[in-house]
C-alpha cells in the first residue's frame, strides 16, 4: 500500500503543501487584531496542542497567503498546513480519505463524492457577498462564431469533470433543450483546459476565475455566466468525517473553521491587500487578481435549507443526466460546525 504522503501527491494531485503558518515583520504587526480571532489559547486547550490539520486549499481564493499576512493561526493551539489541489474533486477524496482535515471546494464535488460514497460531510457555505457576480463562466475564444448556448450544438466544451464547472455546463446546456450527448464534452483538468482552448482545440470551456477573468481579458467572450438559475454562487466547506466523529478533534477543527472565516472577513475589508494575496498564491499578474477578486468576496455561514435544496436539485440533474449512477441525499452528507446565525460579514477587524 502506498504512503499517506504519496497517495496525496500521486493520485489526487497535490500541487504543493506548505508548512505550519507563522506571520513575520510588518505583515504580523499589520493583522495584530486578528491574532485571537475565536478566544483560544493553548492554555485554555492544551488538548488541542496534539493536533496538526491540513486544509486543503482549491485554489484562486488567496488562503494560505491570508493566512500568512493575517497571522490568523498564530496563536493557534495547534498547528496547520496547507495542502494545494488543481480543483474541487481530488479535494473532497482527500477529505474522505482522512489525508486533509477541512477544504472549500465548489457546488459540485460533494455531490460527486457522495455519489462514490466517500466518508466526508458539508460543514459550512461560502456564501457570496456579491451573488451578481459570476465566479465562472463558460466562454469562446476570440473570434469564435458561436453567439449562443444552442450553438454548442456538436461541439467541443471543456470542462472540469466533477467540478462546479461541469455543473455550469449540464444547467446552461439543459437551459436551451440541450443534454451530454448533443455536445462533445471534453474532461480536461484546468491546465490541460487551458492549453486546449488557447490552442483551438476545443470549441468553449467551462471555468472559473482567475482563468475565465484572464481569458476574457485576452479576447475570450463570455457564452453563459455563472449565475443562477443555472448555477450556484457559493462554494462549500468540507470536512473529514474520520475528524467530525472525534469530540474533541471536532471542537479544534470548528476553532479552525472560525479562524478561516475571520480571515477572510479581513480581506473583504483589506482589498489591495487580499489581491496581492491572490496574485501571489496564483502566480498572475496583480492586475489580474484585481480583476477577480469582487467574485471571491464571501461570508462564511452554517448551511442552510435553502443550500441542500439547491444542492439536491444538481444532485438529481447530475442523476438525469447519468453524470452520476447512485441516487445522492445531501441532507445526509450535510454537518453544520458552525451555531446557527453564524455569519462572518457580522464580524468585528480593523478596517
Amino acid at each position: 500500500m502506498p504512503t499517506r504522503s504519496s497517495r496525496i501527491v500521486g493520485a489526487l494531485g497535490l500541487l504543493a503543501l506548505a508548512g505550519p503558518l507563522a506571520a513575520c515583520g510588518s505583515e504580523s504587526e499589520a493583522a495584530a487584531p486578528l491574532s485571537n480571532v475565536s478566544g483560544s489559547s493553548a492554555d485554555s486547550h492544551p488538548e488541542w496542542k496534539q493536533y496538526t490539520f491540513t486544509i486543503g486549499d482549491n485554489g484562486g481564493d488567496g488562503s494560505q497567503e491570508l493566512a500568512k499576512i493575517t497571522g490568523v493561526f498564530d496563536n493557534a493551539p495547534y498547528k496547520v498546513k496547507f495542502a494545494r489541489f488543481t480543483y474541487g474533486p481530488p479535494l473532497v477524496q482527500a477529505a474522505a480519505s482522512g489525508d486533509i482535515d477541512l477544504g472549500s471546494v465548489g457546488d459540485v464535488p460533494p455531490i460527486t463524492g457522495a455519489a462514490k460514497e466517500y466518508g466526508f460531510k458539508v460543514v459550512a457555505v461560502n456564501r457570496s457577498l456579491r451573488p451578481d457576480q459570476a465566479n465562472e463562466n463558460i466562454i469562446v475564444p476570440k473570434g469564435s462564431t458561436l453567439k449562443s448556448l444552442a450553438d454548442l450544438r456538436g461541439r467541443k466544451l471543456a470542462v472540469p469533470q466533477g467540478s462546479s464547472a461541469h455543473g455550469l455546463a449540464l444547467n446552461a446546456l439543459k437551459s436551451v433543450g440541450l443534454g451530454p450527448k448533443d455536445v462533445k464534452l471534453v474532461f480536461l483538468d484546468p491546465a490541460a483546459g487551458a492549453t486546449a482552448f488557447n490552442t483551438g482545440k476545443v470549441d468553449a470551456w467551462s471555468i472559473w476565475n482567475p482563468q475565465s477573468a484572464i481569458a476574457v481579458k485576452n479576447g475570450a467572450r463570455i457564452l453563459a455566466k455563472g449565475l443562477p438559475p443555472i448555477d450556484q454562487t457559493s462554494s462549500y466547506y468540507v470536512a473529514s468525517e474520520k475528524s467530525l466523529n472525534d469530540r474533541t478533534k471536532r471542537a479544534a477543527l470548528t476553532d479552525v473553521l472560525k479562524r478561516l472565516a475571520h480571515e477572510f472577513a479581513w480581506a473583504v475589508k483589506h482589498e489591495d491587500r487580499y489581491a496581492e494575496a491572490i496574485s501571489k498564491e496564483e502566480g498572475i499578474p496583480l492586475a489580474d487578481a484585481k480583476a477577480s477578486l469582487e467574485t471571491f468576496e464571501t461570508r462564511v455561514t452554517p448551511v442552510e435549507k435553502t443550500d441542500i435544496a439547491a444542492e439536491q436539485k444538481l444532485a438529481d440533474a447530475f442523476l438525469e443526466a447519468g453524470q452520476i449512477t447512485k441516487t445522492v441525499d445531501v441532507a445526509s452528507i450535510t454537518d453544520n460546525l458552525l451555531p446557527a446565525g453564524y455569519d462572518s460579514s457580522k464580524l468585528v477587524v480593523t478596517p
